[in-house]
């Protein structure tokens, strides 16, 4: 038998005993637990009918399953974000009522019978799209994640927030309905001196993003739909814009105008904001990308581990806006030995990839981190060498890798390995 053999069966017997130990552990409880051996209400009262709601809403026990916000981030709320609650999810799918919000202008509220979405600038025909004409056109289903630039932004500097959800939760990852985004600039027929695409949202703070015109005809979408519903008021309802891989803020929300121009047409948003201050001053701008990046989710400042020692299942995320994700690693040591990672469910380009570490822990004190690669070969750097790279001026485009500190009691807390 080969070492590669060998340590497999070596796993199987470990996880086979450990499966029993569990069982038999459980057993012996359960033999004097009055939760299941006595008759609970549960099992003796007839539950709500059919339409006690008509739109079905998570159990009253994942009330505490909610986005939440740092008020001191931000001035004011109409400008500001909160965060997905990434240490309560599993899978890769986010929920819609938990995708993390961030708004310029406050939600728009939009009745879709009166939006209009116009192309015009430099094409052929200029049009004024209704909701009604956009449902026309041939739709797609995709499965993207969306992450804002300064993701991560409070940690340049060193440890922060104290939760995954706030140091990691400006991401997001749904199925997309919508138009790809090429037929409708088809349609009004793009001229040859037509290089970049302005998008406007119809919001109070009349967002705009320069695109290049070769994004624009590749992956981009107009989605109306996401996770098979309309999508919410806070993600752009009735109408948004796709962007797959770059940062969330050129997902234009509220899509009201497409323009098509010979060049960029630096905005406030791609000028004072989302370019990149460098230590010598200079800043990098069209720094679209999201680079590869991941983070263990639980255990986690807001997920501590509560069962003691034993079996204990890492899990996170990994993503990265070249496409999939290759190879995700575990440390339990800061950094110094890495483990492979099971990467489990859909393996799908610029989506987010669910990972698990399975391990007996043994109480002892824990730095953990993961480390992501993605299928273009590029890898997860730590902090440092993001801070070697562009100095500390910045809050976006932060992917180091990210470190948690278990202690023997379970607690976890946001530190830094250097």
């Amino acid at each position: 038998m080969d070492g590669a053999a060998a340590s497999r069966r070596r796993f199987l017997q470990a996880g086979i005993a450990g499966g029993a130990a569990l069982a038999t552990a459980g057993a012996a409880r359960a033999a004097g637990d009055p939760v299941i051996t006595e008759v609970q209400d549960w099992n003796r009262y007839l539950g709500d009918g059919v339409d006690a709601a008509p739109y079905g809403m998570p159990s009253e026990f994942e009330s505490h399953v909610v986005r939440r916000d740092v008020p001191w981030l931000t001035a004011d709320p109409v400008s500001s974000i909160n965060f997905t609650p990434l240490h309560e999810l599993d899978g890769i799918i986010t929920p819609n009522g938990l995708c993390f919000e961030r708004h310029h202008g406050g939600t728009a509220i939009i009745d879709p019978a009166d939006h209009r979405l116009m192309i015009n600038g430099l094409v052929d025909t200029p049009l004024v799209f209704t909701m009604q004409d956009l449902m026309r056109f041939p739709r797609e289903n995709r499965v993207y994640f969306l992450e804002c630039a300064a993701n991560s932004g409070m940690e340049w500097r060193g440890a922060q927030l104290n939760g995954c959800q706030f140091t990691h939760g400006m991401v997001h990852c749904v199925v997309y309905t919508g138009v790809p985004l090429k037929y409708l600039l088809e349609e009004a027929g793009v001229k040859t001196t037509g290089k970049w695409v302005l998008a406007e949202g119809a919001d109070a703070a009349a967002m705009t993003r320069s695109i290049p015109i070769e994004k624009a005809l590749d992956d981009c979408l107009v989605a109306f739909k996401m996770n098979g519903e309309a999508l919410r008021a806070e993600q752009g309802y009735p109408v948004r814009l796709v962007v797959p891989g770059w940062e969330g803020n050129m997902w234009v929300k509220w899509l009201r105008r497409l323009e098509v121009g010979d060049e960029p047409w630096a905005q406030r948003e791609e000028t004072s904001k989302y370019t990149d201050l460098l230590a010598n001053g200079k800043a990098r701008r069209h720094t679209w990308l999201m680079d590869v990046k991941s983070v263990i989710t639980t255990p986690s400042p807001q997920a501590p581990i509560t069962h003691g020692r034993g079996q204990t299942v890492i899990s996170g995320l990994a993503w990265s806006g070249n496409g999939r994700i290759k190879r995700v690693d575990v440390s339990l040591d800061g950094g110094r030995n890495w483990h492979e990672a099971r990467v489990d469910g859909p393996s799908l380009s610029k989506a987010l990839h669910r990972f698990y570490y399975d391990f007996q822990w043994d109480g002892s004190d824990m730095l953990i981190q993961s480390r992501a690669m993605d299928e273009a070969g590029f890898i997860q750097p730590t902090k440092n060498e993001l801070r070697a790279a562009r100095g500390e001026n910045s809050i976006y485009h932060n992917n180091g890798i990210q470190t948690w500190h278990v202690k023997a009691d379970g607690a976890v807390e946001n530190v830094e390995v250097s």
